[in-house]
């Protein structure tokens, strides 16, 4: 039995299916991409709030800035070969997944916001689903 890479479930083995290895390298990538149009859509967001506008405006601003950054470096873990360990991935999915929360609910109450909260809570949702496929 070969032991699995970084960010591989424990079940991948040499005699798991390949279609078992694409399906968890697909969920891989669809994780890693919400989680670039989320930091996308956070960016451009917060780079419309004036930044000494009124306190929602500065707590949008400061969220999707924050929003950002964690998607961006889920993204990297999830799309490089790095070196971290499944609990590794695990945490910083999970860290993911409540920021783009927290955002989202910030951006409910901004006028003009909707888009970028979708695609925060599609992100938190996708950090979700390649949590269940790491077993």
């Amino acid at each position: 039995m070969t032991r699995p890479g970084p960010g591989y479930p424990r079940c991948v083995t040499s005699t798991t299916s390949q279609q078992e290895l694409f399906r968890f390298l697909e969920d891989r990538f669809a994780c890693a991409q919400a989680c670039t149009e989320c930091a996308r859509a956070c960016a451009t967001r917060a780079s419309l709030v004036d930044p000494d506008g009124t306190e929602l405006q500065e707590l949008v601003r400061r969220k999707g800035i924050m929003c950002a950054e964690v998607c961006d470096a889920t993204c990297r873990v999830l799309s490089e070969n790095n070196r971290m360990d499944e609990t590794g991935i695990r945490v910083q999915l999970e860290w993911c997944r409540t920021v783009c929360l927290e955002c989202a609910h910030v951006f409910d109450k901004y006028p003009g916001a909707e888009e970028s909260a979708a695609a925060c809570r599609a992100c938190a949702q996708a950090c979700s689903d390649f949590m269940a496929t790491l077993g």
